[in-house]
């Protein structure tokens, strides 16, 4: 299972991948913690909160506009479909940072930067502040793209199973899901909506593909695969995401360690989250991740590095939960 699966998300063969990456997505990395996780589960002895997931009676979309709601009540301004294109760095600290809404670049001059943009992004908008050796770094590390393929069916239900995965390196997609199997909620009748996870970088073949065509394309694949195919398609549209894994290759450390250790050396500019890291992690270790950056502010406005240190340590130990 592992080793196509590996291959398909990747885009690289299984001995080109970093062990980290083990580490990293299986919790059950060694022979003790593997027993532990087969008899939590076991009757009589599984926690009431095993395996327990909570979902949005509206999706997930739910839990980041409250985040919003929560910020803008506090003070917070948002600003929707704003690209930073350039982060001013003098003196190894930072001064200012460029944002382009549409037409309309923007500067704002300031002496503090969060970032969560990839890592790649970031010191692309650092522009001429950033040492050779840096730039070579970031050149040298990569991100795995990732295609969402939604199909509306009208049907109730396509499977009774919240998800299916695909290590056939003969299926292109990796999962498919089926977000009203999620809670015991049947709205909307007589529709369900299944989401499928194309590995593809931008570029390639299916990058490239049209919202309809990818749709059809899905559904052939799952009749391949011997899944339903009778419902009738409604809509089909697609979410493309550049930069939706680090990708761990056998020299990924080494380039990343270049990056971090001058990024932390500037004044006033923190990145964290799973691209600003390059981590592999769920949203609860990126929250985590932001709850520790804004544990590390100190009341006067200074920021604590060698608290944030102790919380990157933390970090360090997150192992994916699927």
């Amino acid at each position: 299972f592992y080793f196509p699966y590996m291959r398909k998300l990747w885009g690289l063969a299984p001995e080109d991948l970093a062990p980290t990456l083990a580490r990293r997505r299986v919790s059950g990395s060694s022979l003790p913690k593997l027993m532990r996780k087969i008899f939590s589960q076991l009757p009589g002895l599984k926690s009431p909160t095993t395996g327990k997931f909570y979902y949005p009676r509206k999706g997930f979309g739910m839990i980041c506009n409250r985040l919003g709601e929560t910020a803008s009540a506090a003070g917070a301004e948002i600003q929707l479909g704003a690209r930073v294109e350039k982060i001013d760095i003098k003196d190894n600290r930072v001064t200012g940072v460029s944002v382009r809404r549409g037409d309309v670049l923007e500067h704002h001059e300031t002496d503090a930067v969060w970032s969560t943009l990839p890592l790649t992004t970031l010191i692309t908008a650092a522009g001429d502040a950033v040492p050779a050796a840096v730039r070579d770094a970031a050149a040298s590390i990569r991100y795995r793209g990732m295609i969402l393929v939604y199909i509306v069916l009208d049907t109730d239900q396509y499977t009774e199973y919240d998800a299916h995965y695909f290590p056939e390196l003969e299926v292109p997609i990796s999962r498919l899901s089926e977000p009203k199997n999620y809670s015991a909620a049947s709205e909307p009748r007589g529709r369900t909506v299944l989401c499928a996870e194309l590995p593809s970088d931008p570029g390639d073949q299916y990058w490239g593909m049209g919202d309809s065509e990818l749709g059809e394309a899905l559904y052939g694949w799952l009749r391949d695969c011997g899944l339903p195919n009778s419902a009738k398609i409604e809509r089909a549209f697609t979410r493309r995401l550049a930069h939706a894994y680090p990708v761990y290759d056998r020299d990924y450390q080494r380039h990343f360690d270049v990056m971090d250790e001058w990024l932390t050396g500037i004044d006033g500019l923190l990145t964290f989250g799973r691209q600003g890291l390059f981590a592999h992690d769920n949203t609860h270790h990126a929250l985590a991740m932001a709850y520790g950056a804004v544990d590390s502010l100190r009341a006067d406005g200074q920021f604590d590095a060698a608290r944030w240190a102790a919380h990157r340590k933390e970090f360090e130990t997150h192992v994916v939960e699927d």
